[in-house]
């Protein structure tokens, strides 16, 4: 079973309930607006709020048209995508546009609350809005960039990087910054800008196939990860045949309230299914001891 795919159906789930929840809030609100209801003779008297209610049932239809799109989209790509292909990057860059989408529909929605027409004031405002994109180009190109590096399959969260004089695992994929973490702990900003001039090394990624192998353990205050990364890599040394041990690497997906997704891959130097299957289930018998140990801990 693959984690981070359970784990991003789930919350697709939620969103699922939410959109239906607001769907029924835009229906009250349209038949507010448009019938015969109390709203007429306050609006007589307050002509502001049909401004205020026609800028909420706006906002209201283009967050689920957003939200409408976010589904069918992840849900086409879960289909299509194997369990060991699925890039945490991808559903970030997803939630990325929907927040840009939703922050263009909530400012034409104050203008629409203001009584200020979109099309007019946006004409209106032409050298402004010149003199803003010139000042803003360098934002502009790293929100680009970190758009193009989140649907790109080159870099993943979790992989291994050098680039320019950093090294690091990468935690984060922002509109600004690549956010990597050193093997030190230190956090590192690199500019999306950066990643498109500069050489980068990806460790993680090579000719040989790489094992994925994600799991769910729970949060606890005495959680070493590094014996857990430790122990996994020990149930490799039997296969040095087939697997290179230096390039295994665990990495943090998710992190939540209770749980942490993790991450352990590593490259081997055979495709073949049996040699697979038998590495696949060394490393299951090793995370259950590791986890028999800490139910004794």
């Amino acid at each position: 079973m693959n984690h981070l795919k359970t784990s991003i159906r789930s919350r697709e789930n939620r969103r699922r309930r939410n959109f239906v929840v607001k769907l029924v809030l835009l229906v009250i609100l349209d038949y507010i607006y448009l019938g015969n209801t109390f709203l007429n003779p306050l609006a007589v008297r307050f002509p502001f709020l049909l401004d205020l209610v026609r800028a909420l049932i706006f906002v209201l239809s283009a967050n689920l048209v957003i939200s409408l799109g976010r589904i069918i989209t992840l849900r086409f790509y879960l289909q299509k995508t194997a369990d060991t292909k699925v890039l945490p990057n991808f559903v970030i860059g997803i939630d990325r546009i929907s927040a840009i989408l939703n922050v263009l529909a909530i400012l034409i929605g104050l203008m629409l609350a203001f009584g200020i027409k979109p099309l007019e004031f946006l004409t209106s405002i032409t050298i402004v809005a010149a003199a803003l994109a010139l000042l803003t180009k360098d934002y502009i190109t790293n929100i680009v960039n970190g758009l193009i590096l989140m649907f790109s399959e080159q870099l993943e969260i979790g992989d291994k990087i050098n680039i320019g004089r950093n090294t690091g695992f990468i935690r984060d994929i922002t509109l600004i910054n690549l956010v990597l973490k050193s093997e030190t702990g230190e956090i590192i900003l690199v500019p999306n800008s950066l990643v498109f001039t500069s050489d980068v090394i990806n460790y993680s990624k090579n000719n040989t196939h790489q094992v994925v192998f994600d799991a769910e353990i729970p949060y606890l205050n005495h959680l070493q990860l590094s014996e857990l990364e430790e122990q996994l890599s020990s149930s490799l040394k039997d296969f040095k045949d087939y697997v290179t041990v230096e390039g295994a690497q665990l990495n943090v997906l998710e992190r939540r309230s209770e749980s942490l997704l993790i991450r352990y891959q590593f490259p081997i130097l055979s495709g073949e299914k049996e040699v697979e299957i038998k590495l696949r289930k060394a490393i299951n018998q090793a995370f259950l001891n590791w986890k028999n140990e800490q139910r004794k801990d």
